[in-house]
């Protein structure tokens, strides 16, 4: 009687398993989860081909996201070496990007940039370099990225200089995942790796309605 019983216990069991395999093999669900750290607001930036790029463009694409000058002589030109050695290992993934907004936008037109992209062989295709306003750009850094202090606005936007070395992983979707000292080997590796995961994520969104972004599901 008691092997009947264990007979029947161990198949159920194995029924449920199958059930719950079956359920959400199909879903992101089972997969480890990186955190949220915040939404990419609507933005619209010129890259260095003179287009104009907004979150259509690079929706259902993971992007690493990062803040330089063209002129820097210190930290920009190690995190684009580091960049250029990320842009290389995804360049055959096509729904993998990086944007590089500039921080100094009064000198980083649309024809310096593309003089640096060119100086760098920088495909336009998946890396993309951002000029707009200072105050647009800033903003995007500080709310959409958090790649800098939100409080650090007392001073006029005429005064103010972003100068970071972080980079920050955005999903499919349009959502912060991860943020990353773009000088430090390790953190780099850890980067590599959460890539990696976001580029296996389902992409659900943001949806489009009425030409309106959204970040929201309806």
């Amino acid at each position: 009687m008691n092997k009947k019983i264990w007979f029947y216990l161990g198949f159920f069991v194995l029924l449920l398993g199958v059930f719950y395999l079956v359920l959400f093999w199909g879903t992101d669900l089972w997969r480890k989860k990186l955190p949220t750290l915040s939404e990419v607001k609507e933005f619209e930036f010129v890259d260095q081909n003179g287009d104009t790029i907004t979150n259509r463009n690079v929706a259902g694409k993971v992007q690493v996201v990062e803040f330089f000058f063209t002129t820097c002589k210190g930290i920009c030109p190690k995190m684009n070496t580091n960049m250029l050695a990320i842009a290389d290992t995804y360049k055959s993934e096509e729904d993998f990007m990086i944007l590089s907004h500039t921080v100094d936008p009064d000198k980083d037109t649309v024809g310096r940039m593309k003089h640096y992209a060119d100086s760098l062989k920088i495909d336009s295709k998946q890396w993309l370099l951002l000029t707009g306003t200072k105050a647009k750009l800033y903003e995007a850094a500080r709310k959409s990225y958090l790649l800098d202090d939100q409080n650090d606005e007392t001073a006029a936007i005429e005064e103010q200089f972003i100068h970071t070395q972080l980079f920050a992983l955005v999903d499919k979707s349009g959502k912060v995942r991860g943020i990353y000292d773009g000088l430090n080997k390790e953190e780099l590796k850890k980067l590599d790796k959460d890539i990696q995961l976001l580029l296996k994520e389902k992409y659900n969104g943001p949806r489009f309605v009425n030409g309106i972004f959204q970040n929201n599901p309806m």
